[in-house]
């Protein structure tokens, strides 16, 4: 694992959300303003609700597999789905939100939504998410670094939205606005790999 100070050579991608994870998460985040009157936190308790959720996926292979099996019917789902979010202790929103992914087929992509609603709340208290892809999960001391340099680099109030990929072996990818910094040792050995062949 590199360290922040890693975070080096920049290249023009946006990220890519999707039409659909952008339309569940807006409809989230009107509950989110319906609520705000009588519960100012509203929004800090869905997004933890949701972040909780997103977790448990990202460090639960059996729940992962669960969410992407297409065989599964609707009922199945839902009974799955519901007993893990009551365990968790997860709140009726996200409850609710997961139910409404069940009924459309779309459970698969609780992810995609769970980032489109983190980044359009932080959009919206003028925060700017860095979405950080790593080939182990990140130390407390990694994240703190990572903010730090983003800091330095310009972006300011930075929240983090981390992903495990394996298959960058090592290093990090961190995507923020229209910026890419990729320093995986996936991408450098694919960039010897092209030196290479036109040496040769």
């Amino acid at each position: 694992m590199a360290s922040a100070s890693d975070i080096t050579s920049a290249s023009p991608q946006a990220p890519n959300p999707t039409g659909l994870a952008e339309r569940y998460a807006l409809a989230l985040l009107g509950i989110v303003d319906d609520l705000r009157q009588k519960e100012p936190g509203a929004a800090d308790r869905i997004a933890a609700d949701l972040e909780a959720l997103v977790r448990l996926w990202r460090e639960d292979a059996g729940f992962r597999a669960f969410i992407a099996d297409p065989r599964l019917d609707a009922g199945a789902q839902r009974r799955g789905a519901f007993a893990i979010i009551e365990k968790a202790g997860i709140g009726t929103e996200v409850r609710n939100l997961v139910g409404v992914l069940i009924n459309n087929r779309r459970l698969a992509r609780l992810p995609e939504v769970a980032a489109a609603f983190g980044a359009q709340l932080a959009t919206r208290r003028g925060q700017q998410t860095a979405q950080v892809t790593t080939a182990h999960p990140l130390t407390s001391t990694q994240r703190a670094q990572i903010v730090a340099r983003l800091t330095e680099a310009g972006f300011s109030g930075v929240q983090l939205q981390e992903s495990v990929d394996p298959s960058l072996l090592g290093g990090l990818v961190v995507r923020i606005g229209s910026r890419l910094y990729d320093n995986s040792i996936k991408s450098k050995l694919q960039r010897l790999q092209y030196a290479m062949k036109g040496a040769a």
